[in-house]
């Protein structure tokens, strides 16, 4: 009894001790430290929001309480089905093609023999992650408009309608450029994970099956794929845990009227019918639809996590 006392105290003491060795490190995180707790976790408190008729001038105490009415008022809306399903349908295209484009351009990255080469084209395709979506959506918008170089050259190549393609109504258009211009867009971004894991792949694997008489591609699949696994798990649990409620200001940008059919989602459903024209500002609406949005990508992430784990031994946590 007397050594467990012992060793508790020692534990106990440790962070005393830590702390006075690097303190400079302690001080260098409570910024970040602060950052999260102001922005992220006293915001939570917002989530009363969504069970109240909130009102600005009344605040968040005296607001009359409504229960679950307004989920209510955001699942009985004629549109959200259609909501669900375009969410649904992008969040596959973006988990499955969106994901993978990734992974293959640091692959090729990896097949580059000149770092000089890999490293300008690396950082070429950083750049479009830090343009503004306003800038991205006004070219995107430019290029396929009814007299723009994309819509003409697939007109005069496949027969496509001479037509603005943001403006056709029929799938699978808009699912398209929204999937390509957010594979142009994180592309380089994304695949920084990829190339650090592929980089930290023992070359001496690669020698021995080069000489064992393995090709390329034979050594992606059975060396690389394999090593950086882990890696390539963390980020599709990841994925599919902010694939609901992420990325959607680019159709906030991109979508009309004609379009609600194949581009509509549940971001864009509340935002109209919290802050649309003429019914004013609905913040409990608002905050309904983030709740459903957040325990939704919860559920997703726990669920991708624990099918990870038993699929392949890797998991986020």
């Amino acid at each position: 009894m007397a050594k467990v006392k012992n060793a508790y105290r020692v534990s106990k003491m440790s962070w005393k001790k830590d702390f006075k060795l690097n303190w400079e490190v302690y001080v260098m995180f409570l910024p970040i430290f602060l950052f999260m707790v102001v922005l992220h976790y006293i915001p939570m408190f917002g989530i009363v929001m969504a069970f109240q008729d909130y009102n600005i001038n009344l605040g968040y105490f005296k607001s009359p309480f409504v229960g679950l009415s307004n989920f209510v008022d955001l699942f009985s809306g004629a549109d959200f089905p259609r909501a669900i399903g375009n969410t649904v349908i992008l969040a596959v295209l973006k988990c499955t093609i969106g994901f993978v484009m990734p992974i293959i351009f640091a692959l090729l990255l990896s097949l580059l023999r000149s770092k000089k080469y890999k490293r300008t084209i690396q950082t070429c395709s950083y750049m479009p992650n830090f343009v503004a979506a306003v800038i991205v959506c006004f070219l995107v918008q430019q290029f396929v408009k009814q007299d723009g170089p994309i819509t003409l050259l697939l007109h005069n190549l496949l027969g496509v309608d001479n037509m603005n393609l943001l403006a056709d109504p029929n799938p699978p258009t808009f699912w398209i450029i929204y999937l390509v211009m957010g594979i142009w867009q994180g592309i380089g971004w994304g695949s920084i994970m990829y190339v650090a894991a592929i980089s930290s792949v023992s070359g001496d694997l690669h020698e021995a099956a080069a000489i064992d008489g393995a090709s390329r591609m034979q050594r992606i699949f059975k060396i690389t794929l394999p090593c950086i696994k882990p890696t390539i798990m963390m980020m599709f649990v990841l994925g599919i845990g902010t694939s609901f409620a992420g990325g959607y200001d680019n159709i906030l940008l991109l979508y009309m009227p004609t379009t609600y059919p194949v581009a509509d989602t549940i971001y864009t459903y509340t935002y109209r019918n919290a802050f649309g024209a003429g019914a004013g500002a609905n913040y409990a609406l608002s905050a309904a639809s983030g709740l459903f949005q957040s325990i939704v990508g919860t559920v997703l992430l726990m669920g991708s996590n624990y099918l990870s784990k038993k699929a392949s031994g890797s998991s986020l946590f």
